[in-house]
């Protein structure tokens, strides 16, 4: 067992002890791409002495904590996501023989084919295989297409695992959010909107009875959107800090009208951790009902030519920076979950600046 330093149940008084897996029972799946198995996501609580305490370091405890803070007023929060990812021709086995080189590795496609007719039949034999053993193990399967980037997909679901089928189809599914500088980024966007506890009905949706007709939403909505984006900072480093309705270059996209009326989040990179991602973004609405937080004004025009948006964090350094020092952070998630994950961004941070790029071997190794 690799020993990882500067994690309290690594390092300490509890290095290395026993945990207890608690089944969350409403999770258990079966994995119909493998025989006899199935598959079920845990709660780890701390066996020391016999006390079971749930670990608060665990993205599923992370984000349990802030679905219970949501019912309180109470509210039946409803996301969904949309999972972005690149698939090569080339197995994992053969993409690591080759250093995952981009020269060396033959997407799926050729040419730019989103919405384009010729998709399916070039490559829907892989994503059939996808979203028919997800759909048959009890995953909810909305659709699949194609993405911007040469060799992008897009498989809309509420949760999958789609790593082991694809090593039976003899195909690699990358879902990192920026596999190479000159190709388009993979998401994991979310969307999410509250409804009422009781009733049902949405409560984003603005009163029937309203005359104004620029008010498409209800304060409730407003006081969330208003949070998600102040927090953000914290939590992420997006490009730009802005919302519209469906612009899909504003990090926040108003999609849906009536009842369907929902925020779209476009921040998180496919590489996130759904259960951390869904838990700071509920954290940030929640606070921003509570303070009744006001939204700036709704951004129109052409984003990349704007330049008087909020600055957000443009490095790894810079968003540990801002996720260490910040008051809110720390507030919602305690002082140990803060410091368990600042450990976590620092050893990847250095283990960065410490490797030696293909960038600098193209620049440097002939020419100085």
């Amino acid at each position: 067992m690799q020993r990882q330093l500067g994690y309290i149940y690594t390092n300490g008084p509890k290095e290395f002890g026993n945990f207890h897996l608690v089944p969350d029972w409403t999770s258990l799946r079966l994995m119909s791409w493998q025989n006899n198995a199935a598959t079920v996501m845990c709660d780890v609580y701390d066996d020391k002495e016999n006390d079971h305490v749930l670990v608060p370091y665990a993205p599923h405890s992370i984000l349990r904590k802030q679905i219970e803070a949501a019912s309180k007023p109470p509210y039946k929060v409803l996301t969904v996501s949309e999972l972005e990812y690149y698939m090569y021709e080339n197995s994992y086995r053969d993409a690591r023989a080759e250093n995952y080189e981009k020269l060396k590795l033959k997407t799926l496609g050729d040419y730019h084919r989103s919405y384009h007719l010729l998709q399916t039949a070039s490559e829907e034999k892989y994503n059939e295989a996808f979203r028919y053993h997800l759909k048959a193990s009890g995953i909810p399967v909305e659709n699949s297409k194609r993405e911007a980037g040469i060799g992008q997909h897009e498989l809309n679901i509420k949760f999958s695992d789609v790593l082991s089928m694809a090593d039976q189809l003899g195909v690699s599914v990358t879902f990192m959010a920026k596999p190479f500088i000159d190709t388009a980024g993979s998401g994991c966007h979310i969307h999410l909107s509250m409804a009422n506890a009781s009733g049902g009905k949405k409560a984003f949706t603005a009163d029937s009875n309203s005359t104004d007709s620029n008010d498409k939403c209800s304060p409730l909505f407003k006081y969330f959107l208003a949070g998600w984006l102040k927090y953000a900072p914290d939590v992420t480093a997006p490009t730009n800090l802005a919302w519209s309705y469906d612009n899909r270059m504003t990090a926040f996209r108003i999609v849906g009208k009536g009842q369907s009326t929902r925020i779209e989040c476009r921040l998180p990179g496919a590489d996130c951790n759904t259960y951390l991602a869904f838990a700071v973004s509920l954290a940030s609405g929640l606070r921003g009902i509570a303070d009744q937080l006001e939204p700036p004004p709704i951004f129109e025009g052409d984003i990349d030519q704007t330049k008087e948006l909020p600055q957000a964090p443009r490095t790894l350094k810079e968003a540990i920076h801002a996720f260490e020092n910040s008051t809110f952070v720390r507030e919602v998630f305690g002082e140990d979950v803060v410091n368990h994950y600042l450990n976590f961004y620092r050893q990847e941070q250095a283990a960065c600046e410490t490797s030696v790029t293909d960038w600098e071997r193209h620049r440097y190794f002939e020419q100085i």
